[in-house]
């Protein structure tokens, strides 16, 4: 789907006071293709568009509209829901309505998110009360021992000619009961508060998500400072793990160890890693790998040397509570982390010279599979910029859980993806990697390549947690790639024919399908929107 740059035209000229005929004659252009462009009738883009921009005063971001791309996407969804069914509403109305009143969009999603966040906690805490034997117990122990002060009130109300020694008795009684009440009391609320942090509001996580996607997946500044920090690294020698250890202790007093599984360590920490603040410890399970390795050394250096810069990015009005902060905190804390590691210039350079190789890139560096296509999807300085990739991640269950935007390609919000996609394929061809050439419903052609890979077991008795990546480009950059080699780029009749996710997709013979088409998409409505994101927290 084309985003509503007409309408934005037509807006803006009005706004100026221009009339339809005169701003035709200033872009040197028909009044007549005025018209249809500005009903969204017409494409309009390169040195047109650049002029119509620069003679309306803003910039050509504001035209082209990659931001209200995703906004048309979330609103579809809100269209889509069972409950407003009944009002009939597609991907046209949406599209309107972000053209029009693109703030009474942003706020009918932030209404729309709040509600799912609503009936999700709720779900879960119905569940968590019918199943929860704890819950259960504590209900049962409030309710003997409500029960039993009030049997004793009653006694002592209406018995009275009680002897004081049986008063002292029920008071007593009453005392020790109602103490016991609000201890249970307490723990019960313990519980349901502990619930709600565990089950919070998924608001956080896309306010980050929205930040990243805002400012492109690119940070200037970082980039900078990362350079500056690779410089320092440098000093103690090529980069790598003993640079970055050496450089830690020197200037942070950090000791970094490497233990095998049954220290005191690993019995305590389920994770590959952990970083003991207070005494300046940073600590690795024996089967973490190598990649995982200089990439932590670079981020704990990245966060202890960068504290002032990284603060001042997550000072943002976007973030709206401390858990956002803190999560942009963690994600910008690895997007340093990639800077140092892989140095932009370079790695830029040595991607296009190698066809965006991602093994031969992984070696050159020592970096995993995932963090280097982590680090390409960041290539987005302008007039320096790589391949424009989105990025997804899933789990073995099929669960989306990071994703990068790309703007044109649509993604559910949440949840999983279309069956047909490499990033799921991969899972059956593990350790090699997927190329697929995919078409849309609307038309539109791309290419995705996948690799899953498993985190190495720290043990004999734990079982290898796989994971599967993916990276996606438009067909038209897919020959700058290795992965182009020998497929048909000019031919689409080979594609494997693809949709969002099925419940978004229109293909309503697909044999794949496994839900139904949600209400308001249909054959007559095709949708390009961008990628959601995700964290930029690579940890292995």
């Amino acid at each position: 789907m084309r985003s509503p740059i007409g309408l934005k035209i037509r807006n803006l000229r009005k706004s100026l006071d221009f009339s339809q005929s005169g701003f035709a004659k200033i872009v040197g252009i028909s009044p007549s293709y005025l018209n249809l462009i500005e009903a969204n009738k017409r494409e309009v883009g390169g040195v047109l568009l650049q002029r119509i921009a620069a003679h309306l005063n803003v910039e050509l971001d504001l035209l082209t509209g990659e931001h209200e791309q995703r906004l048309i996407n979330d609103i579809e969804e809100v269209f889509a829901d069972p409950m407003l069914e009944s009002l009939k509403l597609g991907p046209e109305d949406a599209r309107n309505l972000v053209a029009t009143n693109p703030d009474a969009g942003a706020a009918l999603f932030r209404i729309y998110r709040g509600f799912l966040d609503a009936r999700a906690d709720t779900k879960a805490m119905s569940n968590r009360l019918q199943s929860d034997p704890l819950l259960s117990q504590l209900l049962h122990q409030m309710l003997s021992q409500i029960t039993a002060v009030r049997s004793a009130a009653e006694i002592l109300e209406d018995v009275p000619d009680l002897e004081p020694s049986q008063q002292r008795r029920f008071h007593a009684s009453v005392s020790r009961d109602s103490r016991a009440l609000s201890d249970v009391a307490k723990t019960l609320i313990g519980e349901f508060d502990r619930e709600a942090i565990e089950h919070h509001s998924i608001s956080p996580m896309r306010e980050v998500d929205d930040l990243i996607n805002d400012e492109k997946n690119h940070f200037a500044s970082l980039e900078e400072l990362g350079s500056g920090l690779r410089d320092q690294i440098l000093q103690f020698g090529a980069f790598g793990e003993n640079a970055l250890e050496n450089a830690l202790k020197e200037k942070f007093s950090v000791r970094v160890v490497r233990a095998g599984q049954r220290d005191e360590t690993s019995q305590l920490t389920a994770g590959q890693y952990h970083y003991d603040q207070d005494q300046k410890l940073m600590w690795f399970r024996g089967s973490c790998t190598m990649a995982s390795r200089q990439f932590q050394l670079s981020r704990l250096y990245a966060e202890l040397s960068g504290l002032g810069a990284l603060l001042e990015l997550v000072d943002d009005k976007r973030l709206t509570s401390q858990t956002s902060r803190r999560l942009a905190y963690r994600a910008l804390g690895s997007y340093l982390a990639g800077a140092i590691s892989l140095p932009y210039d370079q790695f830029l350079a040595d991607a296009k010279d190698n066809k965006y190789d991602l093994d031969f890139l992984g070696q050159k560096y020592s970096a995993s599979f995932e963090q280097v296509a982590h680090r390409l999807v960041t290539l987005r300085a302008p007039e320096r910029e790589g391949i424009p990739f989105g990025f997804l991640r899933s789990d073995p269950a099929g669960r989306l859980t990071k994703q990068f935007p790309l703007p044109g390609l649509q993604l559910p919000n949440s949840g999983h993806a279309c069956p047909l996609w490499a990033i799921y394929g991969a899972f059956r061809r593990p350790n090699e990697v997927v190329s697929q050439l995919v078409t849309y419903p609307d038309g539109s052609r791309y290419l995705f390549l996948a690799k899953s890979t498993a985190k190495r077991a720290a043990a004999y008795s734990q079982a290898p947690l796989y994971t599967s990546v993916m990276l996606a480009c438009d067909i038209l950059h897919a020959d700058k790639t290795v992965y182009g080699e020998g497929l048909q780029l000019s031919n689409g009749a080979l594609d494997v024919p693809v949709g969002p996710t099925c419940h978004m997709c229109i293909r309503r013979d697909c044999a794949h399908r496994q839900e139904e088409v949600l209400a308001g998409v249909d054959s007559r409505h095709t949708v390009r929107a961008p990628l959601v994101t995700g964290m930029f927290d690579v940890g292995d």
